[in-house]
């Protein structure tokens, strides 16, 4: 029987230096990671600088995505996500904090996790609530890919005709509904 390979988009993020790395280095270091925790890389975005979010929260972010291929449940390669953030020393003491590495599980093929109502519970968070509360269980699609110039600017790179499986936009699409102001401000490295 065949290996049923599944898709997975991920972005990277660094804006806080490990071990005398800069935060470029340490996200093209991470890249090297995948292999060996089970995760084949299929495509990588250019790297981008953007202001740290929400503003004034720290220094700005280098950000990446990655097309990602392996036989895994979405928790599988969430958890295997995790570990290599931990090689990289990243920490989880503040939502929305600074990170040495930042790795996010966007989506997974057309996979909704764990319902649609859960997901729009999420999507639909007021802001306030967003900076204190994260969900206890893996929410997919990311509910908030679609807000998110830094997302989607990498993302475009290697996944521009994925398709949101709640709002039946491409990432294309999604890109340029965005502001041109928050556009503007994800620079190509």
């Amino acid at each position: 029987m065949a290996e049923i390979r599944s898709s997975f988009l991920v972005a990277l993020g660094s804006n806080l230096q490990n071990a005398g790395t800069t935060p470029l280095e340490t996200v093209q270091a991470c890249l090297a990671e995948f292999a060996p925790a089970g995760l084949q890389v299929i495509a990588i975005s250019n790297f981008y600088r953007t202001p740290c979010f929400p503003a004034g929260a720290g220094p700005d972010y280098v950000n990446a995505a990655v097309e990602l291929r392996a036989n895994l449940s979405p928790a599988e390669v969430l958890s295997r996500l995790h570990k290599i953030e931990a090689q990289f020393q990243r920490t989880r003491t503040q939502r929305w904090g600074m990170r040495t590495l930042d790795l996010d599980l966007l989506a997974a093929e057309q996979r909704i996790l764990p319902d649609v109502q859960t997901y729009e519970t999420w999507r639909t968070l007021p802001a306030e609530r967003q900076r204190q509360e994260a969900p206890d269980q893996l929410v997919l699609p990311h509910p908030r890919i679609q807000d998110r110039a830094f997302v989607l600017v990498p993302l475009a790179d290697v996944a521009r005709d994925w398709v949101h499986p709640i709002l039946n936009r491409s990432v294309g699409q999604m890109l340029a509904d965005c502001d041109a102001a928050d556009l503007a401000e994800v620079q190509a490295l």
